[in-house]
Order: structure tokens, then sequence, then C-alpha cells
């Protein structure tokens, strides 16, 4: 009873109903792993768009795969993807300013005052696109009599120095720690482009005096107007990547790699892009990857080796190992065929991955993540052709191992045709044969981990197990009747149980509460077989 009964009257009590409504994680929210022009490095950044992806990346690049992945993911239907930057051995790009030596007043010393008499300032992240930023300073602030004032511009443009791709305005900035608009603070708080430079010891350097201003001779007649100081320090893209940008030592520990996706709260499918010097992915970290995807309920989208070039070559591939056989990953065979923007649209090979994980988001938007994403519906966008081109014959060889085929139909298109995990194989009588039942298993899973935590610490007795029975139930109830289980009644499509039998006294003792749930998986109609049959006439008797 929460209110004190002191005086004579009415009292008013809100009674808890004991709903806690269950709601179903998103599906087909994509983590790609790999190089990029720029961007933060060993974060997980989310985007939505491919134009995300241009303003915070750079876009397409000939130096990654990474970029043409995410192009065909957005291309196929993708929504929301979720980018990890890694690189190896890439540097940052600097620019130093001198102090303004006619600057009136200096800001008091501080212990973050750098003994340098300059501002440097360094490229947000990484990579050689930071040779095209530069910098430009003026004094036209709010206070002239402020000798630790300064407006601060910025401005990256492109390689041919042409077009100004981004560029950013700071007013009223300062050099002195103690001011709200101190400079470092501004930057790292508000600039997607430059940052102030830390010394060892991981503190800002900045001067006594603000920057000089920037200034060149121009127009006629010659007037003073400010100008922009490019980078003199050169960043540098790094070399390729190895497995140990990936997975390495100490990748786990500080969430880096493959292990920056721990700061993402959910990613559902994942794609690594061939970062190898033969366009390929190493067959321990595709191993790796698909460990980290059944740790984090997820699903890992593995690309064909280059070396499969032919059907003959993918039937031996498959048997002898492409790095798993795990119940979470699935492979599709063969590459895609697209243009190059960036080589005068010529027609190369690209990993399916990303396109794949686009078909795989639109089915889930449009018939529910029960619905196997290939078939008819399936169709990949952007692809006029495919590496390899099979045969229903040769279709049936890889199909019986696990390798899902793309094919290419008259007018349907290229299509998605298969819908096997990598535990698909008929040898090996997997009951996670399928991708739309592991998966529907997997976001049952997730959606009842995130939507069972208000259990933790509850009185642990019938009344609680009713309150589980009745939450659960309702959110298989709505999949139920959106068509996500098999069976024409709730009794025959799944079962909820949460009581004395599941939970025993000793359990209790224990702590525990046991929830049994089980669901009747829709199998896709990978065969259809139609018999036909010839029926004699009538015989008159």
């Amino acid at each position: 009873m929460p209110l004190a009964l002191t005086f004579p009257g009415v009292y008013i009590e809100e009674v808890p109903s004991g709903v806690h409504t269950i709601t179903g994680v998103a599906t087909s929210i994509t983590a790609f792993v790999g190089r990029a022009v720029r961007g933060p490095l060993d974060d997980s950044t989310v985007i939505n768009s491919f134009a995300d992806f241009e303003r915070v990346f750079g876009g397409l690049w000939l130096g990654s795969t990474m970029g043409f992945a995410v192009r065909d993911f957005y291309l196929n239907g993708g929504s929301q993807a979720i980018i990890v930057r890694v690189a190896n051995g890439a540097t940052k790009s600097t620019i130093t300013l001198t102090e303004d030596a006619a600057s009136s007043t200096s800001p008091p010393s501080s212990p973050l005052t750098s003994p340098f008499g300059s501002l440097i300032l360094e490229a947000a992240d990484p990579g050689a696109w930071g040779t095209y930023l530069s910098v430009q300073i003026d004094f036209a602030t709010k206070n002239s009599n402020d000798g630790s004032l300064f407006n601060l511009s910025l401005r990256l443009t492109d390689t041919k120095g042409q077009q100004v791709i981004a560029s950013e305005k700071f007013l009223n900035v300062s050099v002195d720690p103690a001011n709200a608009r101190y400079v470092a603070n501004v930057l790292e708080q508000n600039s997607n482009l430059a940052r102030v430079q830390k010394d060892s010891s991981d503190r800002y350097q900045t001067p006594g005096l603000r920057p000089a201003a920037t200034i060149t001779l121009a127009g006629s007649p010659a007037e003073v107007v400010p100008a922009f100081v490019t980078a003199q320090t050169v960043g540098l893209d790094g070399g390729d990547l190895t497995d140990a940008q990936f997975t390495g030592p100490g990748t786990e520990v500080n969430k880096t790699g493959l292990f920056a996706l721990e700061k993402a709260d959910l990613f559902n499918l994942l794609c690594i892009p061939p970062y190898q010097a033969n366009n390929n992915v190493s067959t321990s970290l595709v191993e790796a990857a698909a460990n980290y995807c059944e740790k984090k309920r997820a699903f890992y989208l593995v690309d064909p080796p280059s070396e499969w070039t032919s059907k003959t070559k993918a039937v031996k591939g498959a048997t002898d190992n492409v790095g798993t056989r795990s119940k979470n990953a699935a492979i599709f065979f063969p590459r895609l065929m697209e243009q190059n923007p960036l080589r005068d649209q010529q027609i190369e090979a690209y990993v399916p991955c990303g396109a794949v994980a686009g078909v795989f988001a639109r089915t889930d938007a449009q018939r529910g993540i029960w619905k196997a994403p290939a078939g008819q519906e399936a169709t990949l966008s952007g692809v006029p052709k495919l590496s390899v081109s099979l045969t229903d014959q040769e279709n049936g060889e890889l199909n019986p191992i696990g390798v899902n085929c793309l094919r290419a139909f008259p007018i349907v298109g290229r299509t998605v045709w298969g819908s096997r995990t990598l535990q698909g194989a008929d040898a090996l009588a997997s009951e996670w044969k399928y991708i739309p039942v592991r998966r529907t298993a997997l976001f049952l899973e997730e959606s009842l981990y995130r939507g069972t935590k208000w259990v933790v610490f509850e009185p642990n007795d019938e009344p609680l197990w009713a309150q589980i029975r009745l939450n659960v139930g309702a959110f298989m109830h709505n999949l139920f009747r959106q068509g996500a289980f098999q069976g024409k009644t709730p009794r025959e499509a799944y079962l909820v149980k949460c009581d004395a039998e599941t939970t025993t006294q000793n359990d209790i003792d224990l702590g525990i509460v046991n929830i049994l749930v089980a669901f009747a998986p829709l199998k896709p109609a990978e065969f259809v077989v139609i018999r036909i049959q010839q029926l004699a006439g009538q015989i008159q008797v």
C-alpha cells in the first residue's frame, strides 16, 4: 500500500496491470567492416543511405571494395547500415599555424598551453584525404580587444582542388582553455574535418596567442583578403589490410576492428568485403566472423572466393571448406558483374554480399523475416550480368552442398535462387538448414532477450510466471497472426510455458526462472513437384 492512511476519506491507488509489451527487434541492420577514404576509425557509425556513406566515409574508392558493397546494399532495398572503418598504418595530415605576434593580449598561462608557439591542426581522421584540407583564419570577432579570439574556416576539396566537398566555419573561438569557445573543444564536438593536435600525454597543444591571420594579395587594385593554408604534413591511407586489423591481438579488449561492433546496439547481418591482394577474405577471418555472429545473434553473408570461376571450382571449394560451417552463415555464388563509375563505367566483378543483404532487407520489409529471401521477388538491382552463368543441372550440384546460387532468368533477370545456411548441406541433416528458419529463431531470441529484462529481480512465483506467459504469449500470437509460424491454430504454431513444471523449487532457490518458448517454423517450398497424369477415356459397359 503506497499511501499512509491518515485521514478519513477516499484514497486513489493505481495498480500495475502486469503488461510489459515485447517489441520485435530490427531484422536487417547490416554491418560492413573494411577500408574507406575517410571517416571514424575503429568505430561503429550508423548510416541510412548511400549519401550518408559518401558524406562521412568518402563514397566509392578504388582502394577498397567496401564502398561498392554498400552501394549495392542500398540499390537493392537496404535501409540502415553500420560502418566500421579499419586501416593498416594510416596517418593524419597536419596544418601548422604560427602565432599572431601583434595580438594585444595573451591568455593566462596554462598547463595545456603548447610551448611550440603555434597552433597545430590535424585531420579529424587518418588518411590521405586530409592532404586536401585547408584552413583560413581571420580576426573579425565580436571583441577586437581580445587577442585570443579568432574565426576559423575549414575547407575540403577534391583531389584536383577544384570542387569543394565540405566546409565548416567556427566564429569567435579562442586559444584560451578557460574560454567557453576554446578551439580544441569546439572542434572536438562540432567539426567533421579537423582537431587540435594532442601531445604524448593526450593534452591539447594550444599556443599562448591566437594564430596569425592567413592573408594574401589579390584583386585589382591589390587588397588584403584571408587565404586558405593547406596541409603541410601529408596523411597516408596505410597499406593493405591483414587479419590483424580485424581480429588481431588487443582488438577484442579495445573494441577495435571487427569488435568495434560491440559499440553498436544491434546488428543483424554482417558483410566483410574482400581486402586481400587476391580479392578474398582469409578463411581464418571467415571462421572468426562466423563465431562472432553466433555470439551476437547475427547472420554472416560469406562471399565466394575469387578462384570460383566455374561450377566445378565452386563444388570443389565448397567441399574443401570455405572457412566455416556455421548455422549463422550462408554463402552466395557467383560474383556480380557491375559498372565501375571510377573507371569509365567498365564492367568488373564484385562480391555479392552487399546486394544480397539489400535483398534480405527488402524481403523483411515486404514479407517478413520468415519469408526466404530468394525467388522471383528477390531480384538483384544494378546487376547487368553474373560472372558465371549456371544451368539448372549445375545449380542442382551446388544447392545440396549448401551453396546458394545467383541465377539469371529471362524477363525476371538476375535473382537470388537459394536459401540455405552453411549447415544446409543435405549430408549434415541440420535443423538449421534454411536461412529463414535460422533468422526467425535469431529474431525471437533477440526480441525475447530484450523484452524480458523486466523479469530480473521480480518475486519468483506464480504471479510472475503468469505475467511472463501473458506478455510472451501476446508477442508470439501477434507473430502468428502475421503468418510467421506453421499451423492453423496458435496451439499448433507456438508454445509458451512458464510454471511450476519449468521452474522447480530448486530453481527458485538458485534464483532461476525458466521460460520455454517453442515455435513451428515455416520452411521454404524449395522443390515444387507437379504430377501430371493422363486420364483414360470413360469405358462404356
